[in-house]
């Protein structure tokens, strides 16, 4: 009785303290804008820490009614609650770290290193409830007498190793170590991160002679222009290592002093200085491996890949290296035939240097095919491209994409959709943000502020889905007209986003991209084989002022250019998969971060080594993000993604049974079978490498 009053009493206190909460915080009330998206309209940066403690509280309150109740572990009362369990703190969490990325002001930036702790701390009392544990065990050890479905035995085995795998057995004092080490982790990897924006933000180029600007596009020095204002610099123009600024400038600058300067800016991030991220660098690697190691693994690439595809790190060199050998001598002869050229260009020898790829790689491919990137951005206008990219949806699956300016939205440049499936109902939200600002961290992403599950009442709760980028700006004269890369690049987060919506699991967890890192990019770097198909580029590339459909003769240059120096950035990518590996499957102390990283790419080596200059102080894919032993995925999936269409090639690229078969067999299942069990039902067979290799001319 006593235990019951108790009960009552903390039942009654928390529900006034949270009744008096929620009148004041926006995400402690239930959502009530359409599809309950939420409401960013209300959201203020100081509501979170207090929302994401009472969630934390809550949540808590879940576990332990789960530990406490006295009847004996069965699926639906443990492995199922416990899935269902921590609802609020997963909305409120997604909502904050995707706003960290794409609108991370000092604020956010503050907020987080205080949060992460908590959740951290938080998400360890779970994993390493031993109560907790134990239920989950005893359910997992009568698996095989459980009349479960498929989806049933996945959540199952995924919850017993996803605590097995977070420290659950440990005991005594590796237990205590394993949450101080994950702790430390939560820290260093969120101040990884800060410092890479912060760098990033920390340099401008401001320039105002005529000499300084040469060779550069008058779409480039619009936006440099624009951006000069906006900082003071009236008449001037003001680079940065933006994307569309940086990747211009070392496209077109005739100054090789100046493309020199802003290469060793960007490939000197986190260098020394107050954002050096050298020592944070080597502290996580440290702590993944001893993690790694208490968890009974020699290293963190064997612990990873253990739940991969690739399984481990043998497969993985193996992969690496079968296509270093196959692409390398290519590279070599590419960068060859590039030195002689930029000698022919200048009349004197010239060595080449990594400032001179992106300028002479461009001359060079314009002289051999007549095309650059001026010349197909006219066609590539953001909103046409979007309606290409949503109507390339729309034949392949039915979805239709309804424009909503009712739904609130976190900064005024970001839109908002409502996606529909061919029989019209509805099938999630997607939000576009496009363009790069000071509070945005750099390059392209998806992710989700609500994923796909379906309740117990069996309603399908549907996913809130965003993307993200860095496209170049409209100026006060053009709209934003896009390169070629980043319509590739549109595609490729498509791809992401179409994996999340059309998501159709029973569990969250399991739902939409939630598959193993190996298997995520398969989806996303498949639709990027669309591009330069005649019958897909006709749909959308219309001139921005004529209304003129593509040329055919533009178009055919796109394809003769699909093959250009295809073995250099085949093995640049190489380059980032084999140094993600080292710093994974090294178990020494690293005493110097330098000397380490170009040990571990110089089989990748194609232009000389610069002095000062680091990839692994700003790899935030591995560092800051999840690919942590997982870079080469990117390379795995282009396996899969090669052999994937190459069957719509076959069937035609717009096959609707086709579609319908990647749909239902990749799109919708999530993570509720294995990878190949479900690429293999798609295919008929295993991936084969060789479609890649002949899509890029090496077999």
């Amino acid at each position: 009785m006593r235990n019951i009053f108790y009960l009552v009493l903390v039942v009654i206190f928390n529900f006034s303290c949270t009744d008096m909460t929620q009148k004041k915080n926006p995400l402690l009330t239930p959502f009530t804008d359409l599809h309950e998206t939420a409401p960013f309209d209300k959201i203020k940066t100081t509501d979170f820490e207090p929302a994401i403690s009472e969630a934390i509280a809550l949540h808590q309150a879940e576990i332990d009614s789960i530990v406490q109740q006295s009847e004996a572990p069965t699926f639906k009362n443990t492995i199922e609650a416990l899935e269902l369990s921590g609802s609020k703190l997963s909305r409120i969490t997604s909502i904050f770290f995707n706003l960290l990325n794409a609108n991370g002001d000092d604020e956010m930036i503050a907020a987080s290193e205080r949060i992460s702790p908590l959740l951290t701390e938080h998400h360890n009392n779970i994993n390493l409830n031993e109560t907790l544990f134990q239920r989950v065990k005893t359910v997992y050890e009568q698996r095989d007498s459980l009349p479960l479905t498929l989806e049933e035995r996945r959540l199952l085995s995924e919850t017993y190793d996803g605590m097995a795998r977070n420290g659950a057995n440990l005991e005594g004092e590796a237990r205590e170590r394993y949450r101080e080490l994950s702790n430390e982790l939560s820290r260093l990897s969120l101040k990884f991160e800060s410092n890479v924006l912060k760098a990033t933000n920390a340099f401008e180029m401001v320039l105002t002679q005529k000499e300084e600007i040469a060779g550069l596009p008058q779409s480039a020095l619009d936006a440099a222009a624009m951006k000069a204002k906006e900082k003071g610099h009236d008449g001037a123009y003001l680079f940065d290592l933006s994307y569309p600024s940086m990747i211009a400038f070392m496209q077109y600058a005739e100054r090789r002093d100046l493309r020199e300067k802003i290469y060793r800016a960007h490939n000197t991030r986190c260098v020394g200085g107050e954002f050096d991220n050298r020592d944070i660098v080597i502290r996580i690697a440290e702590i993944r491996n001893e993690i790694a190691r208490l968890l009974g693994h020699k290293n963190y690439a064997e612990y990873v890949l253990e739940h991969r595809m690739a399984q481990n790190s043998d497969r993985v060199y193996n992969l690496l290296n079968q296509l270093l050998e196959a692409y390398k001598p290519t590279a070599l002869r590419e960068i060859k035939q590039l030195q002689a050229f930029a000698e022919k260009k200048e009349g004197h020898p010239v060595e080449l240097m990594p400032w001179d790829y992106s300028y002479y790689s461009t001359l060079q491919k314009d002289e051999l095919y007549d095309l650059n990137d001026e010349m197909l951005k006219p066609y590539f206008e953001l909103e046409q491209v979007k309606k290409g990219v949503f109507g390339l949806a729309t034949r392949l699956y039915g979805l239709t994409f309804k424009k909503n300016s009712e739904i609130p939205v976190y900064h005024p440049e970001v839109e908002t959709f409502e996606v529909f499936d061919e029989d019209g109902s509805y099938l999630g939200v997607l939000y576009t943000d496009f363009y790069p600002r000071s509070t945005k961290q750099g390059g392209a992403w998806m992710t989700s502020f609500k994923d796909q599950w379906i309740t117990r009442e069996g309603e399908n709760s549907r996913p809130h889905i965003s993307l993200v980028m860095n496209f170049t700006r409209p100026t006060e004269s053009t709209p934003a007209l896009l390169t070629y890369d980043e319509v590739e690049t549109f595609l490729h987060e498509f791809g992401h986003a179409l994996h999340g919506l059309m998501a159709n699991s029973r569990y969250e967890s399991l739902s939409g991209t939630n598959v193993y890192r190996d298997f995520v990019e398969l989806p996303s770097q498949l639709m990027e084989n669309w591009l330069p198909e005649q019958e897909f580029l006709e749909t959308f590339a219309h001139h921005h002022l004529t209304d003129e459909v593509l040329p055919d003769s533009l178009i055919q240059k796109i394809r003769n250019t699909q093959r250009y120096h295809v073995g250099y950035h085949c093995v640049r990518q190489l380059t980032y998969g084999m140094l993600d590996m080292a710093w994974h499957t090294q178990t020494e102390k690293i005493e110097d971060i330098t000397a380490f990283e170009q040990n571990a790419i110089s089989p990748t080596q194609l232009l000389p080594v610069i002095d000062g200059t680091l990839i692994s102080s700003q790899f935030s894919h591995v560092f800051g993000g999840g690919y942590a032993a997982g870079y080469y995925g990117y390379k795995w999936a282009e396996v899969l993604d090669a052999d994937a269409f190459s069957l719509f090639k076959e069937n035609g690229i717009f096959d609707k049974k086709t579609a319908e078969a990647f749909r239902k067999n990749i799109l919708e299942k999530g993570d509720t079978e294995e990878p190949m069990t479900l690429y293999i039902r798609f295919r008929g067979r295993e991936p084969e490498i060789e479609a890649m290799m002949r899509r890029d001319g090496i077999k």
